[in-house]
């Protein structure tokens, strides 16, 4: 009949013709940089998909290039990207990515940032100082993302420097679900939650609710003896004969980590666990975490980790489970407050 529309499903980068009613199919689609590939791809397998295909360049100028191989048009997008060793290349890269998925008219662009980076940065702590971790949030704001996902941002304030949702996820049930499974009734008796220095402090006890051990806590001064140096680590709390888990959201070069080991051992702790969500492993973690100070790391995969810097006695934990069920309750618009309930 003349005039009468017709119903049809768009699947191509084609225009709207006139007269015709669009079908409006939800889309779920996952996208990856090449930072950490298997990761994104884990995650996908948990939402019961696929990677697009993605085509990634780099040109012999060192300039970058992506291009998405499969119609996004209309489509609920998660860019997936982490970052480690080459993070600015890593930044741009993503920031490319986001450019040709809005130019691409995807209906929705949420950025997955397993470790938001530049994170550390996130305030004036001197004059002429940049803040760069807001710089990175107004850098995506500019390329065209919708919202943020993140794990365990260093500071909370970050949520703030986006223009748009942040959804800030807890690696905890993650860390905490590993420790309920493998420490010993005769641990959890002499269990301690440490925290390394008074900024975690929060943190641990959050630990120290969920386990129910006491808290102690490191406090870092300086020598009056040696200048400009932190060499005395003094200890608010009972560790002698305890087992004490350390708990951070990063390792970078694990200076800070090493040194408190060394101080809760020195202090008659009997074994010393560290647990943290980002292995970023600078040089020298991995030599460093080799000390006899420490009988155990564990952390998440939210960081591609290679081989030459992983070590005995480490343990990674998939955090891929955590962000597909995060990424299913926003492409539902269910509720990612609901996931840590009493975990943050």
């Amino acid at each position: 009949m003349a005039g009468k529309k017709k119903t049809v499903d768009l699947d191509r980068d084609n225009d709207i013709a006139p007269g015709v009613e669009v079908k409006n199919k939800k889309r779920l689609v996952v996208v990856s940089g090449t930072a950490h590939p298997a990761l994104a791809a884990e995650v996908a397998q948990h939402l019961g998909t696929e990677l697009a295909p993605t085509e990634h360049r780099t040109f012999a100028s060192g300039e970058l290039y992506a291009r998405f191989e499969v119609s996004v048009r209309g489509c609920d997008v998660f860019v997936i990207q982490s970052f480690e060793g080459a993070v600015n290349k890593q930044i741009m890269e993503l920031l490319i990515m986001i450019d040709a998925l809005k130019r691409a008219s995807a209906k929705r662009i949420t950025v997955v940032l397993p470790y938001f980076p530049y994170s550390r940065q996130d305030k004036k702590g001197r004059g002429r100082e940049p803040i760069s971790a807001r710089l990175i949030s107004d850098l995506m704001d500019t390329a065209g993302a919708d919202r943020v996902m993140s794990v365990d941002l260093h500071a909370a304030q970050i949520q703030g420097f986006f223009d748009g949702p942040v959804d800030h996820l807890f690696a905890k049930p993650v860390l905490l679900d590993y420790f309920e499974r493998t420490l010993s009734a005769d641990d959890r008796e002499k269990l301690t939650i440490v925290s390394p220095d008074m900024g975690r402090v929060r943190v641990a006890d959050t630990w120290s609710d969920s386990l129910g051990a006491p808290l102690a806590i490191i406090h870092k001064r300086r020598d009056p003896k040696v200048a400009n140096q932190v060499s005395v680590h003094e200890i608010v709390g009972s560790v002698a004969g305890r087992v004490c888990l350390l708990v951070d959201d990063m390792i970078d070069t694990g200076g800070t980590i090493v040194k408190a080991a060394e101080a809760l051992k020195a202090n008659g702790a009997e074994r010393v666990i560290v647990a943290a969500t980002h292995a970023i492993f600078s040089e020298p973690a991995s030599t460093r975490l080799q000390s006899e100070a420490i009988d155990e790391v564990v952390v998440t995969d939210t960081v591609p980790l290679p081989e030459d810097k992983r070590l005995d006695g480490l343990t990674i934990l998939p955090i891929a489970p955590l962000l597909a069920r995060a990424i299913g309750e926003v492409f539902e618009d269910g509720s990612v407050t609901s996931m840590f309930d009493g975990a943050a």
